[in-house]
């Protein structure tokens, strides 16, 4: 009895370690499409292409940012969502298009059950900026302003629906104002009709105006964050001007549903050593967004938690 139970452990941790091993045994074998939902400048995209630098050494075939700008990144996510669940197509998600598109209404594919998350990159803080031609000196009176003519103030989003514009609703809604929403295909175009004066306000990404408020061309009016950010100390959060909201953007890499175990444990640990390289840290230094590591499971967690809070918000309203 004792050489049989020795026999079955035996075989049992050789089949554990051959699993593992396994686990490690896929390889891809064209060029990895990483599927951005919105326009080349916007932070999707500049994520994206970030970690496809920094981790293009650890693939045998390259890495090739797709730029599939539309519907606040549903078009994106859907094209990922429809392909085939073997690595090659991966899409630059967690935001818009799977925390707070499918709160605002029902989509070609289900945010928690249609991707097999891979992992989590960024947290990325989202801030309500004025432009150049911007009438109010802080978000007070830009609100107030839109208290006494409803639908006066304009703010750019990056698609109806996306997390750009979920910011704007739950200011509205908290503020018990009326804004005008002027959607476009990402945050490039909307800092672009920003500066431009097309807008008066937008939300968008620190790494998509550090330079630009540095030198004076936007201002900073309020962070949609818990907390106040390092990079811009002096910027308020909304809780610390009266509303109660607190929204944050999150980047991270999503295969479609039904990828194997294998496929995803390589695509993780590939791109997790590239989260390592000086490449990836320039990036956050130069962008200000954070480290938001987390890997498959704990990803989707977020996102659902999130996606969950802001139906219930709407819901409320």
């Amino acid at each position: 009895m004792r050489f049989a139970r020795r026999s079955f452990m035996a075989g049992w941790a050789a089949g554990i370690l051959g699993a593992a091993r396994g686990a490690r045994a896929w390889e891809p074998s064209r060029p990895i499409q990483l599927i951005v939902g919105f326009a080349p400048g916007g932070g999707a995209d500049l994520a994206g292409r970030a970690i496809a630098e920094a981790a293009s050494r650890f693939f045998p075939v390259p890495l090739v940012v797709i730029n599939k700008p539309g519907a606040g990144g549903a078009i994106a996510a859907q094209q990922v969502a429809n392909a085939p669940p073997d690595g090659e197509q991966l899409l630059v998600g967690g935001g818009s298009e799977s925390i707070s598109l499918p709160a605002f209404r029902d989509l070609p594919y289900d945010p928690k059950r249609s991707f097999r998350s891979i992992i989590r990159l960024t947290r990325q803080p989202l801030i309500i900026v004025g432009g150049p031609k911007t009438r109010y000196p802080d978000l007070p009176a830009a609100i107030e302003a839109a208290r006494k003519n409803p639908g006066e103030v304009s703010h750019a989003s990056s698609g109806q629906g996306s997390i750009y514009h979920a910011v704007f609703v739950l200011l509205s809604q908290a503020a018990g104002v009326e804004l005008l929403h002027v959607p476009f295909t990402g945050g490039a175009p909307s800092l672009q009709a920003l500066l431009a004066g097309t807008v008066e306000l937008a939300v968008l990404a620190p790494e998509e105006i550090a330079g630009l408020a540095a030198a004076g061309q936007v201002r900073p009016l309020a962070v949609a964050s818990a907390e106040r950010l390092a990079a811009f100390p002096e910027v308020p959060t909304l809780r610390e001007l009266g509303w109660n909201v607190v929204i944050e953007n999150m980047k991270g890499l999503m295969a479609p549903a039904g990828l194997s175990d294998a496929a995803a444990a390589t695509l993780h640990d590939r791109f997790r050593r590239g989260m390592q390289e000086p490449a990836w840290k320039t990036f956050l230094d130069r962008t200000g967004a954070m480290d938001g590591y987390l890997d498959g499971p704990g990803f989707q967690a977020a996102m659902d938690s999130v996606l969950d809070a802001l139906r219930a918000s709407l819901k409320r309203a």
